[in-house]
């Protein structure tokens, strides 16, 4: 299979439905009522994905998603309706398997955690988090000018806040150098900042980061890993489950290369709940999305939005998606009418085919299937029995979750939390010098006080200084902590030059990498 050219999705029309592997990034949609097999569908597609070598990210809403890593069983309560379906299928070689998985979590409860710094989020996606208004949003944007000029690591809620607070404090100063900064502006944002706390976001927020390399792995079979991110409590912060896939998505974007149209993709994306990305968002932010998701099929990205109703998706997104698997609809209310009306129309017309009849008339495993053909043009939409998985449909149970945790490739990489010296850190301490050099001015006098050594070292003076101590043969503990600022498996002792020019990059790449990919995602989100 891993020599394959498409994925097969069924039968229609008493023909092959499948999806082309070389026109897979072109996107899709999954679309459907609840409980008419749009779960079944999305994990046939994963399964599927996963052996031809393609990796896959995905969010568990529901929690059942998590079985694509067992392999099915005949012990199943409904393996006899799978194992008929297959025969029905002409599946002659379906047999159980299981995919190679990892699991996610961004609360760190039932998978690696997934963090990403303050930083590297930035103050556009921060401001749509925190549903602030334009004033806001540019108080926001002075806080994380201010910290990039001073060399401030912005890397948690807590760096933020102090951050905020600096700028309430110094208010007048910044706003004659930066624009209008108030107090009322800056304490309406630090509000915001503890209910996101209050919803978990504060341990999203952190190192170590992500690497998004990380996401698109293969195992030593050649399979690509399936990345199940844990919804379930996601899904009741869901301004954070938005916010969360479109940094994803930015950050692909950012760090892949283009590869036009490759063979197969190099990563596909399950967006579950997409009405979610465009629940309240202004049309200027559902533009910047379209634009992404156009972008981002270069990269060799798959995105496929799954929700219940197609009309959730704007024009300018659906637009963009090629691949559709359409499950039945209920025409119960006039707005159901009109999705049925607007999925019948985005389809090739089929003349054999009654499309708007046949999305309310389909049955469970049933869907209306058109993919792109090689050529790029869509395949005449046909009523399509869609194929059984070959892994478990159910979720896992917490101990099969935990075997499958401790045998990650990422076991440990993530799993605990590092708080190095970042902005709160320095600002408190700065805090603490000026009381103590106010107080140095009263008892010695100002000239005095102006001869003797700045109290927060420099940049420079913290590397060498840390470089020094390596040298002299400091544990290896402190030289992954201080030099690193996350855990290392480097060896033990490294030689002081090499810790200190360590140590400055340390400290310069947090605020200047973090601006160079805000500036890239602020292009794509303005």
């Amino acid at each position: 299979m891993a020599d394959a050219t498409d994925i097969f999705l069924g039968l229609g029309g008493g023909e092959r439905q499948s999806l082309n592997l070389s026109r897979a990034n072109r996107h899709g949609l999954i679309a459907g009522a609840t409980g008419t097999g749009k779960t079944v569908t999305l994990q046939g597609l994963a399964e599927s994905f996963s052996a031809n070598g393609v990796p896959v990210f995905v969010a568990d809403v529901k929690g059942d998603l998590s079985g694509v890593s067992m392999a099915g069983s005949s012990q199943f309560k409904h393996a006899n309706k799978l194992e008929e379906r297959a025969r029905e299928l002409g599946m002659t070689d379906y047999a159980y398997s299981d995919n190679p998985a990892i699991f996610w979590d961004l609360y760190g409860k039932q998978g690696h955690p997934i963090r990403t710094t303050i930083t590297e989020m930035g103050p556009l996606l921060l401001a749509r988090l925190m549903d602030l208004n334009e004033t806001q949003e540019g108080v926001l944007n002075i806080a994380f000018r201010f910290a990039d000029e001073e060399g401030l690591l912005l890397l948690n809620l807590e760096d933020l806040q102090s951050m905020l607070a600096y700028t309430a404090e110094n208010a007048k100063q910044l706003s004659a150098k930066y624009g209008n900064v108030t107090k009322a502006s800056v304490g309406a944002i630090q509000r915001q900042l503890l209910q996101l706390d209050s919803q978990g976001a504060g341990q999203f927020f952190g190192e170590p980061a992500l690497e998004i390399d990380d996401f698109i792995k293969c195992d030593e079979q050649g399979r690509g890993y399936i990345n199940i991110l844990a919804a379930d409590q996601l899904m009741r912060s869901p301004k954070l489950y938005a916010t969360f896939l479109l940094w994803l998505l930015a950050e692909l974007f950012e760090t892949l290369p283009e590869v036009g149209d490759p063979a197969k993709p190099k990563l596909v994306f399950f967006f579950d709940e997409a009405h979610l990305l465009f629940d309240d968002a202004p049309k200027a932010l559902e533009d910047k999305i379209e634009q992404v998701v156009r972008l981002i099929r270069s990269k060799g990205v798959g995105v496929y939005f799954v929700t219940q109703n197609p009309i959730d998706i704007p024009q300018e997104v659906a637009g963009q998606l090629g691949n559709r698997v359409q499950h039945a609809l209920r025409a119960f209310t006039p707005r159901d009418k009109k999705a049925i009306k607007a999925a019948a129309d985005t389809f090739r017309i089929n003349p054999d085919l009654d499309v708007e009849q046949a999305i309310t008339e389909l049955r469970v495993g049933e869907a209306l299937v058109s993919t792109l053909l090689e050529d790029g043009a869509p395949s005449v939409v046909q009523r399509t029995l869609i194929k059984p998985p070959r892994s478990r449909l159910g979720p896992v149970t917490p101990k099969e979750r935990a075997i499958i945790n401790s045998i990650s490739p990422y076991d440990g990489k993530y799993d605990e939390a590092v708080d190095r010296n970042s902005a709160e850190e320095i600002l408190a301490q700065k805090v603490i010098d000026a009381t103590a050099t106010a107080q140095e001015v009263e008892e010695k006098g100002k000239e005095e006080v102006g001869k003797q050594p700045r109290k927060s070292k420099s940049i420079w003076e913290k590397a060498f200084s840390r470089g020094a101590k390596v040298a002299a043969g400091s544990a290896a503990g402190m030289a992954a902590t201080t030099i690193l600022g996350k855990k290392s498996r480097a060896k033990p002792l490294q030689s002081g030059v090499t810790s200190a020019v360590g140590s400055v990059v340390t400290d310069l790449a947090g605020p200047v990498a973090g601006r160079f990919v805000r500036n890239l995602i602020g292009g794509l989100m303005r």
